[in-house]
């Protein structure tokens, strides 16, 4: 009776150990979102360049571009930060930095600012320099750099200067999944432009128009130009959330692309050169400009979209966590209670060995003559059975002689 109530006890205390585990361990994993706050998006100092006065901020689109405000807004423009750096051999450096809500911002302001003639530069994600002036982006944070003297560790330092600007978190800090598929063969360098508004999609002179992409169905754009054997085309990529979404905007395309004049109200397409689309997936490619029809198909044909699923997407599920966290603990009571059943097995069976052997014939073992009641079976069935066979019945007379 003393074990059992030893396994008892020990089993109630591992269930009070696995609800005190579920109970806190929630908590403590808990993010503090009142201490999370924004960094500041310019450091003091970096690569000897030393800050002078405190940076300029601000969170109107106008103040970083007054002529492309609607472009920047489109790129959820966050907020900016421009301040002027110095060296001690005299030299200035002023650097203008803006924030977007996420990467996929970030990049696409930084196509629109790239110029054909830049020069590519190994800075953080991508970047590109043409004379005195830097560009490049990092994360959602896009960094325009102009110095008064360009040296040859110029671009080191603004590798120094990249790696102190803070960086999103989670699924912010990724570029969008379409632009994958722009080809690479025979791009022109430079040329490839993000388009996530109207705004950005008219600077482009585009061979489809904004009202026909339809941006208030989320749709997103990139553009680039490719050489080809007959001439330079433009591929515009135009990504939707579903493929249904994608074939009725195509169609809607292709009536437009087919009518020879347009109408009031009715928007058109570049007909300037062959026009060639199709659809892959939830994306539509359209291959234009003065070259040959082949190279146009050619060009489609590199652009296929495959379907890809990932698992290990961050999530921030409470009724996930929650059940994680529960079966989690689950594990963890079973793995206590069965650590618990070992120990309890092998000490009752050391403690019976060492018993057996310090008081031998007194505590478990049993003399070895027993008296125990036996019910005889077996004798009790062959009584019965010559009983019956005697008396229970006569036996069959004799013929007589």
């Amino acid at each position: 009776m003393s074990f059992s109530r030893s396994v008892h006890i020990a089993v109630s205390l591992a269930c009070l150990l696995g609800a005190a585990v579920a109970a806190n361990k929630p908590a403590a994993q808990a993010p503090t979102r009142s201490a999370e706050q924004a960094p500041a998006l310019l450091p003091q100092q970096f690569g000897g360049w030393e800050m002078q006065g405190a940076p300029q901020t601000s969170t109107d689109p106008a103040a970083a571009d007054p002529t492309n405000a609607a472009v920047l807004k489109e790129y959820r423009f966050s907020n900016l930060a421009s301040s002027t750096y110095t060296r001690d051999d005299g030299r200035t450096l002023k650097i203008r930095a803006a924030r977007f809500a996420d990467a996929s911002g970030a990049f696409g302001a930084y196509t629109f600012y790239l110029q054909p003639e830049m020069a590519k530069e190994r800075i953080d994600d991508q970047g590109a320099s043409l004379g005195q002036r830097v560009l490049f982006y990092r994360g959602n944070v896009l960094v325009d750099a102009q110095f008064s003297q360009k040296s040859a560790m110029s671009v080191a330092q603004l590798r120094e200067l990249a790696g102190a600007l803070p960086h999103p978190s989670g699924n912010t800090g990724n570029l969008p999944t379409f632009i994958e598929f722009m080809p690479h063969r025979g791009y022109v360098a430079n040329t490839q432009k993000y388009v996530m508004g109207p705004s950005a999609l008219a600077a482009q002179a585009p061979p489809v128009s904004a009202d026909l992409v339809d941006f208030n169905a989320s749709a997103e754009v990139s553009l680039a130009r490719y050489n080809t054997s007959s001439g330079e085309a433009t591929l515009m990529l135009i990504s939707y959330p579903t493929p249904q979404l994608a074939a009725e905007h195509l169609r809607r395309i292709d009536a437009a692309h087919q009518m020879a004049q347009p109408q009031a109200g009715i928007s058109s397409v570049d007909g300037a050169g062959p026009f060639h689309d199709k659809r892959t997936g939830p994306i539509i490619a359209i291959a234009t400009g003065p070259v040959s029809d082949s190279d146009a198909k050619s060009l489609l044909g590199m652009v296929n979209w495959e379907a890809s699923v990932t698992w290990n997407q961050q999530t921030d599920n409470a009724q996930v966590r929650d059940l994680y966290m529960l079966i989690l603990n689950i594990v963890i009571l079973c793995g206590i209670l069965a650590g618990l059943a070992v120990v309890a097995g092998v000490a009752f069976g050391g403690i019976r060995i060492l018993m057996k052997r310090w008081f031998p014939d007194k505590v478990f073992d049993r003399p070895e003559q027993m008296e125990f009641i036996s019910l005889h079976l077996t004798e009790t069935v062959v009584k019965g059975a010559s009983q019956s066979g005697t008396d229970g019945g006569r036996p069959a007379p004799q013929n007589p002689s």
